[in-house]
């Protein structure tokens, strides 16, 4: 019966510890840093998710015998080659294998070189190079990215030349990502149905999750600047078998085989951003962990003892561990603070929760909270992850509705669309 350490402090991990907690194998679960609603199942360690050397102490201190990293700047600093240096089981990608999210440069390079379907791009490391390449550039909309980590906030879709220079200069000139945006790239903008998929690998072989769509834009009708998901519905009811083998066969398989092939096998979670387009799936991004929102959704919809699968990817045996999921559909709703994803003020007392749960098929998970003196307070952009199962996509979002429309925080904004395009 391991100790778990869960490495972040999101909604994501409160979803990855309410999960592992239902588990008759843990024995004890801290998550590091953790937040106000984990306190309930877990135990919060104030240590961040990018101290290594602490996180790595403190695992042995512990006795940890799985440790499960959720973001993507601990994955990049290599976090999972330490904690393996240590002879601590670690579930996620090693910081070669994660270079496919920490660079968009690289991984659109990756890309090209294994024929996988993607937008046709250019990469710059000069903003003067990138401001000529525009000037010559006749087709509009376009896509600027920083290359490297930026909270899923680092893509603009600029309509004009004008809106994609200041987006060049506020990435490159302002660094407004840090030193994420000394690379950018410039893409075509593809049309279709935005999705998420997310495959579970043990770097030889993968299985596949429902997939899942995240609502990127801050205000209804996706419109407002990119945040790191305003919520997610998931499976999504227009995508077929066929779908999910098209996206296997052309894009998970392939990458994994290229990633194995460069000796950068890929263990853990791997999460291509795609675009349903009319000449079939292609992908935006990829990831190199669980998503947020979309583990809030994954995570009640999920049949199967976590501890299993993860401890089955750990030890090379994926291909022997079946996953099953419940019938029916999971809707996160996320509630966020006002301003988010610009600026916005914390201590913002929360009220409602217990309300909210009482309600049959809803859990809350906390994102951006802590929890003072007897009560919870907002402590982040994205405040609480209101999350609903049932066997209707409709009935769904129903349930997260009416459990969001209990709570109360001072400035508190959340999509009322989400799932509307599904239905």
């Amino acid at each position: 019966m391991p100790n778990v350490l869960i490495i972040g402090g999101g909604g994501r991990e409160h979803a990855l510890a309410w999960k592992l907690a239902q588990s008759p194998r843990v024995k004890k679960i801290y998550v590091a840093p953790g937040n106000g609603g984990v306190r309930e199942i877990a135990e919060n360690i104030p240590i961040i998710s990018t101290d290594i050397k602490a996180l790595v102490e403190f695992a042995r201190e512990k006795k940890i015998g799985l440790a499960v990293v959720g973001p993507d700047d601990a994955l990049a600093l290599g976090i999972v080659d330490e904690f393996k240096n240590a002879g601590i089981p670690v579930f996620g990608p090693t910081k070669a294998a994660a270079e496919i999210e920490a660079s968009k440069a690289f991984a659109k390079s990756f890309m090209k070189t294994h024929a996988i379907p993607t937008a046709g791009f250019e990469v710059f490391k000069e903003y003067e190079k990138a401001k000529e390449y525009l000037e010559r550039s006749e087709k509009f909309p376009l896509v600027v990215k920083a290359s490297g980590l930026a909270l899923g906030k680092g893509v603009v879709i600029a309509k004009t030349k004008e809106e994609a220079d200041a987006a060049l200069r506020s990435i490159m000139l302002d660094k407004i990502f840090g030193e994420s945006g000394n690379e950018v790239v410039i893409e075509e903008f593809l049309q279709g149905k935005e999705i998420s998929i997310h495959a579970v690998s043990d770097g030889a072989t993968f299985q596949m999750f429902p997939a899942a769509q995240d609502h990127k834009r801050v205000f209804d009708g996706d419109k407002g600047p990119n945040t790191g998901g305003m919520g997610t519905i998931a499976p999504l009811p227009w995508m077929t078998t066929n779908d999910m083998n098209t996206i296997a066969e052309s894009i998970v398989e392939p990458t994994l085989r290229g990633l194995r092939d460069a000796g950068r096998p890929f263990g853990g979670i791997l999460y291509p951003g795609l675009m349903m387009t009319n000449d079939g799936p292609k992908v935006l991004e990829f990831n190199a962990r669980f998503g947020d929102p979309e583990t809030q959704t994954y995570m009640v919809l999920l049949k199967t003892d976590l501890v299993e699968i993860i401890e089955s990817c750990v030890a090379g045996k994926l291909k022997e561990q079946k996953i099953e999921w419940h019938s029916g559909y999971a809707a996160c709703v996320v509630l966020a603070s006002g301003g988010y994803p610009g600026k916005y003020e914390k201590g913002k007392k929360i009220t409602g929760l217990e309300e909210a749960k009482k309600i049959k098929g809803v859990e809350l998970f906390h994102a951006g909270t802590v929890y003072e003196n007897g009560e919870y307070y907002t402590a982040g952009g994205r405040v609480l992850g209101v999350t609903a199962r049932a066997e209707t996509l409709r009935g769904a979002l129903n349930l997260a509705y009416e459990a969001a429309a209990k709570i109360r925080f001072n400035g508190m904004h959340y999509r009322k669309d989400i799932g509307a395009k599904a239905l």
